[in-house]
């Protein structure tokens, strides 16, 4: 008999926003796939989160799977994980946030769908919801609203957004931050922002007065939520 593959949403760092869900299936799992970057060479953070709440018996597989999308890499990934399933293992695949946002999850759950094995996937708490929540920050009101970017390495893809949006979530702006700033405040978006950096997580960073972080070095783990602001009429 086929075991079940789970997409298990472990949320931005916090273990304690683990949903119920996710801590009975990590619980219950004979298997855990942990996805790390090898370009980036830090391991799986995902499992950082998790580790407390697997069961002794739990085997960890960790697998190489790069951000970017790499057909050799996913299938090679999804054949172990098939081969953990047709032993007849609960397998869960770790993803921080939800796997259905910017996951590795994705490709590799299509793939196992594709070929018939049954396929559940249980959402997390994203990172920057959670970072509204730490900052204090709404992110959109009644008819507002709001642009999720994944900002390029030049920031080339910010303008599009600050155009059209009346509140931005702009991820990993640890490159070009100066420039990021620079754009926020040509659009207008500079009154009402707030970067979060390692949300939940030790070094943990809130910072609303943006200028205070020109030249910084930040980790990939830094967001930054803005609204337009609107000046107030006659």
């Amino acid at each position: 008999m086929k075991g079940t593959f789970y997409g298990v949403g472990v949320g931005p760092g916090d273990p304690e926003l683990l949903t119920l869900k996710a801590v009975r299936l990590l619980g219950a799992a004979d298997a855990i796939i942990a996805p790390y970057s090898k370009k980036k060479g830090t391991g799986c953070a995902a499992l950082a989160i998790v580790r407390d709440r697997l069961s002794p018996g739990a085997e960890v597989y960790e697998l190489p799977i790069p951000r970017a999308y790499d057909e050799e890499k996913v299938e090679a990934a999804s054949q172990a994980i098939i081969e953990l399933l047709d032993s007849g293992k609960l397998t869960v695949f770790i993803s921080r946030g939800d796997p259905m946002l910017y996951s590795k999850y994705m490709h590799i759950a299509r793939r196992l769908e594709e070929r018939g094995y049954p396929v559940e996937t249980v959402p997390g708490v994203v990172s920057f919801t959670a970072a509204a929540c730490r900052a204090g920050f709404p992110l959109a009101d009644e008819e507002e609203s709001i642009t999720i970017v994944p900002v390029d390495d030049e920031a080339s893809n910010i303008e599009a957004a600050l155009r059209k949006s009346e509140s931005v979530v702009l991820l990993k702006v640890h490159k070009n931050l100066d420039r990021i700033i620079d754009l926020l405040e040509q659009h207008g978006f500079h009154k009402q922002a707030v970067l979060i950096s390692r949300c939940g997580m030790s070094g943990e960073l809130i910072e609303s007065d943006l200028e205070k972080l020109r030249g910084q070095k930040l980790t990939y783990l830094s967001t930054i939520l803005a609204k337009k602001h609107i000046p107030a009429g006659p």
